[in-house]
């Protein structure tokens, strides 16, 4: 097949233009700026556009397909060309579908702990040597990509975003993928540029419960009220699997989940990370992995880049990198790190960097959030916020929404740089919340301060 890619530097689209390098379709691809690892990646298959830019001569009736990405715009000059010509324009979602209709799929749902339960389930499913296809939203351990595409694999994992499928779908990503085995993690109000209630956002779990195959399975999580809501009210005809945290103890740093056969020590962290770990187990079964083994492989799982990823320690000091940014996640990492670390300080800090929070009406979201770090800190650029054409966010409404008396608030990189590098970390654990990186933090830099 000859597929063109429109926007294939996007973190998800350049995994998948190289899975299907790797299937033998013939691709190609543009993007007006593409940056690491993106760019070394298509470089290395040999899939790197020769110019950045839109080139409507790349599109052709030659072509079997184009992938539209979000990042490209409904005036996109080569989404125009498609269209006018009738090439087939699939989002990326739909496309996975195209190729996983014959397999049985399992989708993994949630506003947080979509990545990490994915994770989870390919690193037991690779320690058995079970092969899958996958598309999971982070570079894991023992995996070269973030997509793999086979014809004769049985199974297909795929981590199921909420948000909108391409410029010209509005649908839900996970609304298109059908599955046979899903799960939904929690539900906790994000995207509010494109779900503006709380109920809007709560739907399109219910949508997603419903699109499952006729008699098909829900793992979910019990523990989350909202979630309970939505799957217990489905009416569809699918089995119904609750989960919850299972039984764990903390011990000198380290974390021992109960097991059938006694205690056995994590290589993870944190009340979240054991209810992901919960539902991955409940999906492994459902593929045929016994309980047993599900234990012997999760022993060695040290999570999923960038979630709760440490990056630096020493005899008394530790960091971490997370993703957290929205509220719930910002709420369970910090705990969880806490909890933890209950004798060191904790310092936690916070980019707020994403549409949603950045938005003054959605910042009372946070409220409490904070509250069981020792010292706290919130960064955000007001570039950040005019780049996103929002309403300025003043530090006196950001200390407001978290209800915190003691909070630290910086607008600029370098002043929030000089805070960190000159602080007393000895017998700290430094958490460094972000999707972004603090206006240009280095954190080979921050690894020196350990």
């Amino acid at each position: 097949m000859n597929i063109h890619f429109i926007a294939i530097g996007g973190s998800a689209m350049h995994n998948l233009a190289i899975a299907l390098h790797q299937k033998g379709y013939q691709i190609t691809g543009s993007d007006d700026t593409i940056h690491e690892p993106s760019k070394s990646r298509l470089e290395k298959y040999g899939l790197l556009p020769e110019q950045f830019g839109w080139f409507p001569e790349k599109v052709n009736v030659t072509l079997d397909a184009v992938i539209l990405g979000m990042h490209a715009k409904q005036d996109n000059p080569e989404l125009i060309k498609a269209q006018e010509l009738g090439v087939k324009i699939y989002s990326y979602p739909e496309f996975l579908y195209e190729q996983s209709k014959h397999k049985t799929r399992v989708v993994i749902g949630g506003s947080h702990g979509k990545t990490t339960i994915t994770s989870m389930i390919l690193h037991v499913l690779n320690y058995h040597d079970v092969k899958v296809d996958y598309m999971v939203g982070a570079q894991l351990e023992g995996f070269e990509t973030m997509v793999h595409l086979t014809e004769e694999n049985e199974f297909i994992v795929l981590e199921g975003d909420e948000y909108l499928s391409s410029p010209i779908d509005r649908r839900p990503k996970f609304h298109l993928y059908k599955p046979n085995i899903a799960l939904i993690s929690g539900i906790a109000w994000d995207h509010i540029n494109v779900f503006p209630t709380f109920e809007n956002y709560v739907e399109q779990f219910s949508i997603f419960t419903n699109s499952l195959t006729n008699g098909g399975i829900m793992v979910y999580n019990e523990e989350d009220s909202e979630v309970k809501k939505v799957v217990e009210a489905s009416e569809h005809s699918i089995k119904k699997y609750p989960y919850r945290t299972p039984g764990y103890t903390i011990e000198n740093g380290t974390t021992y989940i109960d097991t059938p056969d006694g205690a056995m020590p994590l290589e993870i962290f944190g009340k979240h990370n054991l209810q992901n770990l919960a539902g991955a187990k409940w999906i492994c079964q459902h593929m045929g992995i016994d309980e047993e083994d599900f234990y012997e492989a999760i022993a060695s799982f040290k999570g999923a880049s960038k979630r709760l990823e440490k990056i630096a320690e020493s005899s008394d000091t530790v960091v971490f990198k997370d993703f957290a940014h929205s509220p719930s996640k910002v709420k369970a990492t910090t705990t969880a790190v806490k909890k933890q670390y209950a004798n060191k300080t904790l310092l936690a800090c916070l980019e707020l960097h994403t549409y949603s929070s950045l938005n003054a009406e959605f910042l009372e979201e946070y409220e409490g959030t904070l509250s069981n770090a020792d010292k706290a800190v919130v960064f955000y650029s007001p570039d950040a916020v005019k780049i996103k054409k929002l309403e300025e966010v003043t530090k006196d409404q950001i200390a407001k929404a978290f209800k915190r008396e003691d909070l630290i608030i910086y607008t600029h990189p370098e002043d929030f740089k000089n805070f960190l590098f000159n602080e007393n970390l000895k017998n700290t654990a430094l958490l460094l919340m972000s999707s972004g990186n603090y206006g240009g933090l280095n954190f080979d830099e921050v690894k020196g301060l350990v």
